[in-house]
Parts: structure tokens; sequence; C-alpha cells
């Protein structure tokens, strides 16, 4: 890292241009390979492979040049108060943030970078980190440097140990060993394809299949054979064999997502700041650090196949933890599915509990008329496709209503079943410094969320909770989602549960809540309103 001419200002590493050039290259060989087969034998082949073969030439010099000239215009500079990131070639943007305001620090190398020994850092400060939304990313910095980078940022007791300049005269301390909360074990692989996603990647297997036969000019022959097949077969044998190739095809993509996301997987608890520091990754390698007083609770989700065997995985419920579509990785993540055991213990690990508070606290019911709401959702989403044939065997199609009668018959009884488990699932509690709340179905979602860390509570109602004599209760706060509901409480009952969870700071307020959550005093509720503290 070449410093720039300016007193404290650096640069990035020159081999970033190196590695666009290969990036750009592998992705000019990805679509003009298929193209060239496709072409392969007739007459215009020639002629695409000179056409193919100039675009990737003019496309890798084209990204060559762009990341040279953004090597050129980008510097940063990392001091004792502000880390400050200056870049843009047409357009100038210059980022800059306070050290404490970092919440978490992310290094991450994709293959190319890791055969360069170089690796990308992103800084993060919350959903709105800059002008711009996105975190401030130094990429690439040479390995080391980014590791030093890191303790650097996230380090309170030194100015940082790029700089080597200690903070005060204090004589620098032995450094303790980081404490292991967890690793990978190659056990853990077996619950990868318990996951609602397991069936979508097998159709997105079959859709690729798709794709690729029509670079090759033979999608309508794969269409053709598969018709074929399936006429042969007749519909019953067809639906079965296409069901198990894409449970087949979902299991094999699970299992490889699951291996390049969490091969060589290591949870610890740095000594010297006292951040949890997440690796994990098999091709791209990612780095995450967490401040632990950013920490604000745990959320522990189960797919309900994943529950049946006994598994969970764990996410952080922690302020500046920004994720969505731009996010090359979830940086919540800190336990992939793992047996309930050490689900338990990696919870009272991360909390410094003595227990996780997840499962010591003994989960209070919510009222029947909830049961009965979810009984009726779940039954209308299931009586969806006998509706939908009564109404094709009204239209004069022959044959239906004996569908339709067996489908009204599997659709109520699956709806009784899923809204009884969807109540099953509902839950609240308190337990030492946290609340506890559970929902969901079919993944259901267990959320310990500290009190000291609630900014403020609402109480909600829709029409139809007004009828049915119910509230939702809201907590939010700077951290994870921002609210998390404790959904369909009585109202004495939610008033309970916010005076026991606030305390004093909920008793002012205790009968305002109450009379804006009476369905006949208050045109707030009527209007499916909240009440705020």
């Amino acid at each position: 890292m070449t410093t720039g001419p300016d007193d404290g200002w650096r640069r990035l590493d020159p081999r970033t241009v190196l590695a666009a050039a290969v990036l750009a290259l592998g992705g000019c060989l990805a679509a003009g390979v298929p193209v060239l087969l496709g072409q392969r034998g007739r007459d215009t082949f020639p002629f695409t492979v000179g056409l193919v073969g100039t675009g990737v030439v003019l496309l890798v010099v084209a990204a060559t040049i762009v990341e040279y000239v953004r090597l050129a215009r980008t510097r940063f500079r990392v001091g004792p108060e502000r880390v400050e990131l200056h870049t843009g070639v047409l357009v100038r943007a210059r980022q800059g943030l306070t050290r404490d305001r970092v919440r978490t620090v992310e290094v991450s190398a994709d293959p190319v970078l890791r055969v360069l020994g170089l690796a990308t850092v992103r800084i993060g400060t919350g959903q709105h980190a800059s002008t711009t939304g996105r975190p401030l990313e130094l990429r690439a910095l040479r390995r080391p440097e980014a590791e030093a980078l890191r303790h650097d940022l996230l380090e309170r007791t030194r100015v940082g140990v790029l700089s080597g300049t200690p903070v005060g005269n204090a004589p620098e301390a032995p450094i303790p060993r980081d404490a292991t909360l967890a690793v990978l074990d190659p056990g853990w692989i077996r619950f990868a394809p318990l996951s609602a996603v397991t069936p979508a990647l097998g159709v997105a297997a079959f859709g690729s299949l798709l794709q690729g036969s029509d670079w090759l000019g033979l999608q309508q022959t794969v269409l053709d054979d598969t018709a074929a097949l399936a006429l042969a077969l007749g519909a019953v044998i067809s639906l079965v064999v296409g069901l198990v190739v894409v449970a087949v095809a979902g299991t094999v993509a699970s299992l490889a997502v699951f291996v390049e996301s969490w091969w060589g997987y290591r949870l610890t608890r740095e000594s010297r700041t006292g951040a949890l520091h997440v690796r994990r990754g098999l091709f791209t390698r990612r780095s995450t650090t967490l401040e632990e007083d950013r920490l604000r609770g745990v959320t522990v989700v189960e797919s309900a196949v994943a529950r049946l065997v006994g598994a969970a995985r764990v996410d952080a419920v922690a302020t500046g933890l920004s994720h969505g579509k731009r996010q090359r990785s979830d940086p919540r993540a800190l336990l992939p599915v793992a047996p309930a055991a050490v689900v338990d213990r990696v919870v009272a690990e991360v909390l410094q509990e003595p227990a996780a508070p997840t499962t010591q606290v003994d989960l209070l019911a919510h009222p029947r008329t909830a049961r009965t709401r979810r009984v009726r959702r779940a039954s209308a989403v299931c009586l969806v496709p006998a509706v939908v044939t009564a109404a094709l065997a009204l239209a004069g199609a022959d044959g239906l209503w004996f569908t339709a009668a067996v489908l009204a018959v599997l659709g109520l009884g699956a709806g009784v079943g899923l809204g009884r488990l969807a109540y099953r699932n509902l839950g609240h509690g308190v337990v030492g410094r946290y609340v506890v709340t559970r929902h969901g179905v079919p993944g259901r979602r267990t959320v310990a969320l500290r009190r000291d860390g609630i900014l403020t509570w609402t109480l909600t109602r829709t029409p139809f909770q007004r009828r049915a004599g119910l509230v939702t209760l809201w907590f939010t706060t700077a951290a994870g989602d921002g609210a998390y509901g404790v959904y369909d409480l009585g109202v004495e009952q939610a008033m309970a549960l916010a005076a026991e969870t606030l305390g004093e700071q909920f008793t002012p307020y205790l009968d305002d809540a109450r009379t804006a959550a009476a369905p006949e005093r208050s045109s707030v509720a009527q209007k499916g309103g909240s009440a705020v503290a």
C-alpha cells in the first residue's frame, strides 16, 4: 500500500487492476464460450469467433483501464478520529465517518483476490452509513494490512495498529488468546437441505439447464424429450418423478451453497476488543467483526423440517448490521444450522448468560381468539385450489366437482393443522435482561431482545384484531429489523408485558395505552392505528 502525496493518505494495492482484468476475462469467457458452442459447425462460426474474441479483448482492456483510473483516483486515510475515502472518476465522492460510528468491519476475498493475497474491507455504520446508503468499501488491500485495519478500527485502547501510536503512556499488556465459541462440524452439512429454499434451488437448476441448452441450440430438443417422457410415464408418475428430480437437484445445490458459505467457519470472541468475529467461506472468504456492545440480542431461526430434527441457526440482533439486496453476505449470521444443544450453548456464550434466554423462559400462551384467527387465515389460503377448481366446474368443465370436493376436504384439514401449529409457535415471556417473543410458520423465529435496548413501544390493531379483542405490541430498537412484534395479545396481556419489560418507563403511559386500545373509546384504534410511548 503506497502513500499518497498528502500526509496520512494511502492508496489501494495496485494488484487490484490485475484482479479486475481477471474477473472481466472470466465473465467474458462465461458468456462467450456458450455462444461459440452454439455456433459450432455453422458457416458463421469463424465470424462469430472473431467477433467474440474482439469483444473479449475490448471488454478486458476497458475493465483494466477503468480499474486503473479508479485506483489512481482513490485514496483513504485512517486517523485517530475519522476514516475518510476519496474516490470517483467523473463524479468525485468523499466519504467520511468518525471512528466511534463504526459498527462492523468485514474483510472478504473472492477467489481472485485470495490468489493475489488481497482482501476487501467494508466498514459498516448501519443502514444509513453514508450519503449513498452503502458502507465504506476499500477494494483491495493486502491481506495482512486488511486485518491490521480491522483491528485498528475496532480497538478502543489504542489509536491504531497502522499508525503504531499508543494511547496514553500505559505499557501494552500481553495479548491473551481469543476465546473460540464455535467451529464448523462437518456433520452439520446434513441440515443444509432442510430449508425452504431447497425446492426453489431445484427449480432454478432446471431453469439453468434450459438456459444452457438454449446456448447450445438444444432447448427445443430438451423440451420435446421431456414432454415425450411425461406422456410415456403418465401424469401421476411424471409428477412423482418431477418432484424427486427437483428434490435431488435442490439437495445437491443446497449442499454446495452450505459448503461455499460456511466452510472454515469459526466464531470467536476477541480478547482485546471483546468483539465477536465470524470467519467463513470456501471460495469467497468472509471475516466479519461485531462489537459486543452493539449486540442487543439474538434470533433463533428454525425451519419446519429442521425443527423436527432438533436443529436451528442463530442470527445477531445488533446495531449497524445492514442487510438487503446489496449485501454480498448476511452479516447477521452467527451460527449455521446446527443441533439444538450447540445452538443453546452458542446463544448463552454470545450473550454471556448462564443459559440461553430463548430456552430458559416459560413462554406464555396468547388468547384463544389468536388461534381462531390463524386457523381461519390458513384455511382460506389452503382452500384456494378447491375454489378455483369449483369455479372451473361451474364454468362447464366436466369431472371437476369430485376433485373440488377432495381438494376442499384436504385444504380444510391442512388449514386447521397449519393454523394450530402457528398458534403453538406463538408465545412471549420475560427472563432476566431479555424479553423473548416467538412466532412463525413454517419458519419459527424466537427473538431474545435486551430490555435496556428497547427505545419505544407501540400498540397496533387492525380492524380484524379489534373485532377479536387483540392487539400487537411492538418493541422498537436501533438494531436488527428495527421493530419486533408480539402478535395477537389480549389488551390487558399486552399492558402486563409492556409493564414487566419496561418497568417504570411504561407506568406514565399505562392508562393512555389502555384507553387507546379500547375499541369503544379510541378513534385511533378504530382506524387501525397505534398507541405509542
